[in-house]
């Protein structure tokens, strides 16, 4: 086992590599009885065929690795799906001149016969059957998210999002703010199918935190269409929080990553919805802590430094994604009566509450709620709401 990087001057067209760098590999190949070759690049069929001619070995490139992978991480029914799927539109790729036998004819059909169909013609068209069949059903998948969403929406509850570069921590902190025992390894693409979990807020409200699969550098556009039904959580969240693996080498490198992703996904406004948080404080030495210091304050707004492992931070974390989900929301005073522990239990599940202060006669409380959910909360305490174009950030009082 062992590894090589090679500099090209240009990209050979029948085998990507040199003829001189060809030779080379297929020496250390035979010399080591290597079995598969893996090259970090997106090979055309015709030049993975060559090279396996070459090489006397297997050959896989940057696609069909990562497929590999999530192949063995998809864990539910949809998960496999979108895998087959991606999987089938690589494979539908690889048959042309792959193959000799795919060149035969086989009988056609009728009193004279014919020149028929050949094995290519027919792989192809059981290809795109499957292919059919799996898109319509991640289209009901796909509906069936959009009526969860819309359940969820009657409650209603707010979706957080985590996002970010595959091993940036997501799983771990999903854990930590959930107290879940969601899979969390040091692995590539330990998660793949979208888990959801309720959280309490510091003020009292909840939110539902949706973990998503890692994003990683070049991610095949097939993969993300085949993706797309679970990344439509991402689109419908109302905070994005984007987490990085502050302690890696690359971090800004994938960070540029994670946001062309989600560009791609045509999640344009996704900026004001994003909190940036900086993953793994624990792997820093105090020098590097001081020069994160210094860095997040000239980064407006300043990211949140946690640490999924430990704990460090997620107070922090907690009361950015309530603030953020704020942002837009109404402050509500409301005078309740003391004996009123019915109403106040309402509000306890259906609002923040800010702040309580109790006298002999009344309760007196300070809720926040979204701009939609107003009218509700008037009509349930008997309110007048006084008109006003735009609640946002106004204060009503009873």
């Amino acid at each position: 086992m062992g590894s090589d990087l090679v500099t090209l001057s240009e990209i050979r067209p029948a085998t990507y590599l040199g003829k001189g760098k060809v030779e080379e590999i297929a020496a250390e190949v035979k010399a080591g009885e290597v079995a598969l070759v893996v090259m970090d690049c997106a090979l055309s069929p015709v030049q993975q065929r060559n090279l396996e001619k070459a090489f006397g070995c297997k050959v896989i490139d940057r696609t069909g690795l990562i497929l590999e992978i999530f192949g063995r991480r998809a864990r539910t029914a949809e998960g496999a799906l979108q895998v087959e799927l991606a999987h089938l539109a690589y494979q539908r790729s690889r048959l042309v001149r792959s193959w000799t036998h795919l060149e035969r004819q086989r009988g056609g059909f009728g009193f004279l016969g014919g020149p028929g169909e050949t094995q290519i013609e027919t792989d192809r068209r059981l290809i795109q059957e499957r292919m059919v069949r799996i898109e319509r059903e991640l289209e009901n998948v796909k509906r069936t998210r959009a009526l969860h969403r819309a359940s969820r929406s009657d409650v209603p509850y707010p979706v957080v999002a985590l996002v970010g570069y595959t091993n940036a921590g997501k799983s771990t902190l999903f854990n930590r703010l959930t107290r879940a025992d969601v899979m969390a390894a040091d692995m590539l693409f330990a998660t793949l199918d979208p888990t959801m979990r309720l959280i309490r807020l510091p003020h009292g409200g909840s939110a539902i935190l949706s973990d998503t699969v890692g994003f990683i550098s070049d991610l095949p556009t097939m993969l993300i269409s085949a993706f797309r039904a679970t990344l439509e959580e991402v689109r419908a969240a109302d905070v994005i929080v984007h987490v990085r693996d502050i302690s890696h080498a690359d971090t800004e490198a994938q960070s540029e990553d994670v946001q062309a992703i989600l560009s791609e996904l045509d999640i344009a406004d996704h900026a004001d919805r994003v909190i940036e948080v900086w993953n793994k404080l624990d792997r820093l030495d105090s020098d590097a802590r001081a020069g994160l210091a210094a860095d997040q304050a000239m980064r407006p707004p300043a990211p949140i430094a946690v640490s999924a492992l430990t704990g460090e931070g997620i107070d922090r974390l907690m009361l950015a994604i309530e603030d953020k989900l704020a942002e837009g929301r109404a402050l509500i005073d409301l005078t309740l009566d003391s004996a009123d522990g019915q109403g106040l239990h309402w509000l306890y599940e259906h609002a923040e509450v800010m702040s309580r202060r109790d006298d002999d006669s009344a309760i007196h409380v300070t809720i926040r709620v979204a701009a939609d959910q107003v009218e509700r909360v008037m009509r349930r305490f008997h309110s007048v709401r006084p008109e006003a174009p735009n609640i946002a950030g106004r204060r009503f009082r009873r």
